[in-house]
């Protein structure tokens, strides 16, 4: 290749398994995302075509998984994040376990999934207690909470709206961002016993949370952005330590 195209040819390529298909408007998380990652990384996403968080939604959304794969694969991305708390959860741990497994196996290529991730930060610190500020209705968040607590994590609290795919992904972008602060904010009053605070669900922007919880409750406190650049990135050594948006990537305890 030329001086030219190498110019712009991207040093890592992070690709991401979108919940829901492509066809509606999409709010970019790369507008989150690049405020972590060096201006050399690119994100590469496609859509597991998600209809609802319901089990059935799940179960049918799951089918397009090894295509969503391919499809990374052909795009030579050198990870793949399994995007979406509720479809984890409603798999449950296992299962999530084994795809993560035989992707690494049929692809060559590493895969990490958000609780996944949020284990591993709450390993990492030596933390068992969480809160988390949850929008969903009472099924996906039991279904989070079995898949943590399957981890050996305990859920002290967890927060909840009501809101199923449809509802997560009406919202606009400044009902999202206050939605996430919202919540954020009431699991870390709610439940003081917690050692630190998870606001997941990428449909809302939430890495704006994570100081304002860190401020003002003094615990440590994490997304599934934060979380998934951490364990997939930072801790392996891939891109240095990320100041200003929290402890964990910070590499502080």
């Amino acid at each position: 290749m030329t001086d030219y195209v190498n110019k712009l040819l991207p040093r890592f390529r992070y690709g991401v398994i979108q919940p829901r298909a492509h066809e509606e408007v999409q709010r970019a998380r790369s507008y989150q995302l690049y405020r972590l990652l060096p201006l050399d990384f690119i994100e590469i996403s496609t859509g597991l075509g998600l209809e609802n968080y319901t089990k059935e939604g799940v179960e049918k959304a799951i089918q397009n998984y090894w295509t969503c794969v391919d499809r990374l694969v052909k795009e030579k991305v050198d990870h793949i994040i399994f995007s979406g708390a509720p479809i984890s959860a409603m798999l449950t741990r296992p299962r999530v376990l084994e795809l993560l497994r035989e992707t690494k196996k049929r692809t060559g290529i590493s895969a990490d999934a958000p609780l996944e991730a949020l284990i591993a930060a709450m390993n990492h610190l030596g933390l068992m207690k969480l809160a988390i500020g949850s929008r969903w209705a009472d099924p996906v968040n039991e279904a989070i909470k079995r898949y943590l607590e399957a981890a050996g994590l305990e859920v002290v609290g967890m927060t909840k709206r009501n809101q199923w795919a449809s509802d997560s992904f009406a919202m606009t972008l400044e009902q999202g961002l206050e939605l996430a602060l919202d919540v954020g904010r009431e699991a870390a009053r709610n439940w003081p016993e917690a050692e630190a605070i998870s606001v997941p669900g990428g449909a809302a922007m939430s890495l704006h949370v994570i100081p304002a919880i860190e401020d003002e409750f003094g615990k440590p406190a994490f997304t599934n952005m934060s979380a998934e650049v951490w364990n997939d990135l930072v801790r392996p050594g891939i891109i240095p330590r990320v100041k200003g948006w929290g402890r964990l990537l910070a590499g502080e305890k």
